[in-house]
This record gives structure tokens, C-alpha cells and sequence, in this order.
């Protein structure tokens, strides 16, 4: 710990140096210290986590049937861990933390021995996803030496970079196209503190702001009161629910608990043209919801993804099943019309745009 810590002390004394500018030189001090801060925080975790995998894949040589063994040492352990730590200790993560020392055994070179994290264990987690560990080992390193961030070494991988890069005999082609498309993700300053795996590491609540346009906020906010002022059954559960993939991290919008349906009822906005993308997103929120949160009990969860636009697709009732008309039949009669949520977000975005002038006429900040 005191190693990381003197490294941190180090980069930061060493990126200042003193200008006639003091905004931009408090500027620096800033953005360089929460930068070190988070990669000192997830060298911690990407410590921990190894450590984790490591005592899993230890446990697993001593079970004399491997598989269903170590099966079952995650399954108890995920169950143990939750109850005294919360999030985070998933069957699935902790899967992940043993392939994670698989992959890379001699990322310590002993159990007590000095660590050699290049990366945050979110680029660890990504690199996971690469079987080929000459391929892994090469995004690795690339990703190490071209300072990648997350999302950049997300699509390199899912673009076949590495392989595109073998196959061409015109690999700075290459190159230069991959800095073109990724050039917004490199200069995201704000990457480093949306890492909902750091918030949660650390105990902390997410900043919904972080996910959201002024605008998506202020209805979201509105619609949460206006659903619930309906009286037809709404039970609020959560706002910003983060859901994580394997690739990626998704926020669903707003979650109720509709109790005379006996079912959890998904909402999502958009800002744009509704897709069907938004659509198949929503199906895989419903799909997660059904299988880690529906009782036997309860009826099949329902998914709303609104948009904001104005036009015939301004709500789209999601149902997975195509034997369910009855349900979907009997939901319609305590869910909002269309025409009902359409003038709600109308009312909402009028609101909206007139504090957006008026703040502006006033010469301060909106209040969104």
C-alpha cells in the first residue's frame, strides 16, 4: 500500500509545474490527482480480486470431483459474501475473479510478492473476454503502452483489432482509423469516476447524473411522481438500477412493483427516435429481471421504453413471450394510456425548456 501511495505522491509532484496561470494550473492539480486516486483504488482491487481468484482456484484442487466442486465452493461463497458485503460478490464476479487468476498467474510473483497491475481490473475484465491469449496478452500490452481507456479497448476488441491488424499490409491504415473512432473515448475526462465497479468497490451510491442529460433527468424525475400518483398499484423500487453485463454496464431508468399485477415493471426513456435496438435492449432488462429477481409467484416482468419524441412509437410494451395476450390484455387496464404518458412528457419538456430560458435570461445555471 505505502508503494502505491509514494507512486501516486510521485506522479502528482511531478506532473506540476508552476505557470502564470493559476485556473489552469489548479486545473492540473485536480484532474492528475483523481486520475492516480482511481488508479491507485483499482490496483486495489485488482489485488483483491486476484487474491479472491486465487484462493477459489486453491479451494478447487482440493475437491477430488474439480468442476461440480468449485461449482459449488462459488455458489455457497457468492451467498456468504453478498450477506455480509452487498453487491459485488456474485456467482458470476466471483467466476470471473477465478478466471481472472487463470488467465494471469504471474500477475504476482508470489502470493506476498510485488504486483504488476498495468491496468484497472475493468481492463482486466474486458480482457477477459479474449479466449486467444496471444491475443489477449497482445491487447494487454497495447492497451498498457497506448494508455487505451475502457471503452476503447471494448470495441478494439469487439472490431477484431488484433487480427485486422495481422491480416493487413497496411496496418498504420488501420491504426489511424482505430484513433479516428475512438478519439471520443480517450478524451473522456470523466471516465475514471463513472466506473460503477469502483463506486461499488467502494461502497458508494452512483450519480445518476453521470447517465443522464439534463433533460432525461428532469423527466425521469417528473414521471416517477407522476406514476406514482396514478394509485394503481405502483410500488417504487429503484431509479438508475444498475444491471452489468459481461460487456457492458446498463441503467435502467426507473423500476416499480405494480402489486395488482404481482409484477416489476421496467421503464426506460430515450431522448431520441425510439429503435429497435431500445427494444432489444429492454429485452434483455426483462430477461435479467425475469431469471435473478421474479418470485415463481409473480407474473412475467413488463418493460415500457418511452422516447421523448413526439410520434405513433412513443411507448413500446415489451413482452417476451408470445403466448402471454391475456396478461398483456389485463396489464393495459393499470399502466398509463400512450396518450397519457405522451402529454406527461410533453408537459415535462415545456417545463423544462422554459427554466432552461429563463435561467439563461437570468444569467445562471438551469434548474434540471
Amino acid at each position: 500500500m505505502n508503494e502505491v501511495m509514494n507512486s501516486v505522491n510521485n506522479v502528482i509532484m511531478d506532473n506540476f509545474h508552476k505557470t502564470d496561470n493559476i485556473l489552469n494550473d489548479v486545473q492540473t492539480i485536480i484532474e492528475v490527482s483523481q486520475k492516480e486516486a482511481y488508479r491507485s483504488v483499482n490496483t486495489i482491487l485488482s489485488q483483491r480480486n486476484w487474491l479472491i481468484g486465487y484462493r477459489i482456484a486453491e479451494e478447487e484442487l482440493a475437491g477430488e470431483e474439480r468442476a461440480e466442486y468449485g461449482a459449488e465452493v462459488i455458489k455457497k461463497l457468492s451467498r456468504e459474501l453478498t450477506k455480509r458485503y452487498g453487491k459485488g460478490y456474485t456467482k458470476t464476479n466471483l467466476y470471473s475473479f477465478y478466471r481472472f487468476y487463470k488467465c494471469f498467474p504471474e500477475i504476482f510473483h508470489s502470493v506476498s510478492g510485488k504486483s504488476v497491475f498495468k491496468l484497472s481490473w475493468t481492463h482486466y475484465r474486458i480482457l477477459l473476454q479474449v479466449h486467444d491469449e496471444t491475443a489477449r496478452k497482445w491487447y494487454e500490452k497495447e492497451a498498457y503502452e497506448q494508455t487505451w481507456s475502457v471503452r476503447t479497448l471494448q470495441r478494439n476488441i469487439d472490431s477484431q483489432y488484433y487480427y485486422r491488424m495481422l491480416q493487413s499490409q497496411d496496418k498504420k491504415a488501420v491504426e489511424a482509423e482505430m484513433r479516428e473512432k475512438t478519439s471520443s473515448y480517450q478524451n473522456d475526462k470523466l471516465e475514471f469516476i463513472k466506473n460503477p465497479v469502483v463506486v461499488e468497490f467502494l461502497g458508494l451510491t452512483p450519480d445518476a447524473s453521470f447517465n443522464e442529460t439534463k433533460l432525461e433527468s428532469s423527466i425521469i424525475t417528473n414521471l416517477q411522481k407522476f406514476l406514482m400518483e396514478m394509485g394503481k398499484g405502483y410500488a417504487f423500487v429503484a431509479r438508475q438500477q444498475h444491471i452489468h453485463t459481461e460487456k457492458q454496464d446498463y441503467y435502467i431508468d426507473l423500476v416499480f412493483y405494480n402489486y395488482i399485477l404481482k409484477c416489476f415493471v421496467l421503464i426506460d426513456l430515450k431522448t431520441e427516435r425510439i429503435t429497435h435496438q431500445d427494444v432489444g435492449q429492454m429485452d434483455m432488462y426483462i430477461r435479467m429481471y425475469d431469471e435473478l429477481k421474479k418470485a415463481p409467484d409473480d407474473n412475467p416482468t413488463l418493460g415500457i421504453v418511452l422516447c421523448s419524441e413526439t410520434d405513433e412509437d412513443i411507448a413500446r410494451y415489451s413482452i417476451l413471450h408470445g403466448n402471454e395476450q391475456l396478461f398483456a390484455s389485463k396489464y393495459k387496464l393499470y399502466l398509463p394510456t400512450e396518450e397519457e404518458l405522451r402529454e406527461e412528457i410533453e408537459t415535462q419538456k415545456a417545463i423544462f425548456y422554459l427554466q432552461q430560458k429563463d435561467a439563461e435570461e437570468a444569467g445562471g445555471e438551469p434548474n434540471a
